[in-house]
């Protein structure tokens, strides 16, 4: 049975302080969850009920291991997640200052497993058969995660639906300025495009959100999705089909993880057939939710907690001592 949805990227983990507004030279204690957009992404999608595998690398250490059994907790195939000895499992700290600061330090050297994917380990039959197939703008950072990323979509030829997250991480690239070529060549083979302001300026060299849908629809997608922060989310279909949706008020404990609850729930949204609006309120709903608790993988909503959130039209954030720490 082909898979509900395939994402392939980065992966590591989380140390989140279990301590909101200290900074982290004073943090004494942290949760550990699993992390990692494109993990991320599969866990949400897992959550709200689609069949979802992961295509990544990890360190062969503790923390790999830890991975692959928080995949497995949360419903997501592991089987294209393998060891790159050598390397250690990536981790990544952050602070958590409310509403809308929360800084990242990634800890992916001398070199991310997950920029260690190989194109000749890829199954690329399944990718074809997969009814979503989902890539990251990391993944275009370095080799020879670059040319799987890109050989991938060649050989998916548009089948389904094949969604390119710009992911923008200009700390990634050796040479930032080289990006944008590597995203004309991913966007030649995507049917949908998501990304926010910042990183459709990468892909297009436009901010404007409208002009960036165009110029997005322009590069070969189907659907341009551009995310504007307070200003919530519009989205775009070569069919003419626009809408703007606003962002569901929410009470922010984290910020971090809410895009990749919006990825999840876009794919869920897709996979089902629905129209762009309720596809984008939807997404909307699940990133709020989970911007109003402290973990990203563990915090992805379900199908009825996103209900239950557009029904009340607002999400209320959780207490910061909600969070124990552990990882399901």
């Amino acid at each position: 049975m082909a898979y509900d949805l395939i994402t392939m990227g980065r992966i590591g983990v989380d140390l989140y302080p279990l301590q909101t507004g200290v900074p982290l030279p004073q943090v004494t204690s942290f949760g550990k969850f699993l992390g990692g957009s494109a993990a991320n992404v599969a866990v949400a999608a897992a959550r709200l009920g689609r069949r979802t595998a992961v295509i990544t690398r990890t360190g062969d250490d503790p923390f790999g291991t830890y991975l692959h059994e928080a995949l497995r907790a949360f419903g997501v195939d592991d089987s294209w997640v393998t060891p790159v000895p050598g390397l250690p499992t990536p981790v990544t700290f952050c602070e958590v200052f409310p509403p809308d600061d929360f800084p990242l330090y990634f800890y992916r050297r001398p070199k991310a497993p997950d920029l260690e994917i190989d194109s000749g380990e890829l199954d690329l039959d399944a990718i074809r058969a997969a009814r979503v197939f989902w890539v990251t703008g990391t993944g275009l950072s370095e080799e020879p995660s670059r040319t799987a990323t890109l050989a991938a979509l060649a050989h998916r030829g548009r089948s389904g639906t094949t969604i390119f997250d710009l992911d923008w991480r200009p700390m990634f690239w050796q040479d930032p300025d080289a990006a944008r070529p590597f995203y004309a060549e991913a966007l030649q083979h995507a049917t949908v495009a998501v990304g926010n302001l910042d990183e459709v300026e990468v892909a297009t060299g436009v901010r404007e959100p409208h002009a960036a849908a165009a110029a997005l629809l322009g590069a070969g997608v189907s659907v341009a999705v551009v995310k504007q922060g307070p200003k919530g989310v519009l989205a775009v279909s070569g069919a003419g089909e626009s809408v703007e949706v606003p962002p569901l008020p929410v009470d922010v404990l984290n910020g971090l993880g809410a895009g990749d609850a919006f990825g999840g729930s876009l794919c869920h949204g897709l996979l089902a057939g629905w129209d762009l609006e309720k596809t984008m309120r939807h997404a909307n709903a699940a990133g709020a939710i989970v911007a109003s608790r402290l973990e990203c993988s563990s915090a992805m909503p379900t199908q009825a907690e996103v209900e239950a959130a557009l029904s009340a039209g607002a999400v209320r954030a959780a207490a910061p001592a909600h969070s124990t720490g552990a990882t399901q």
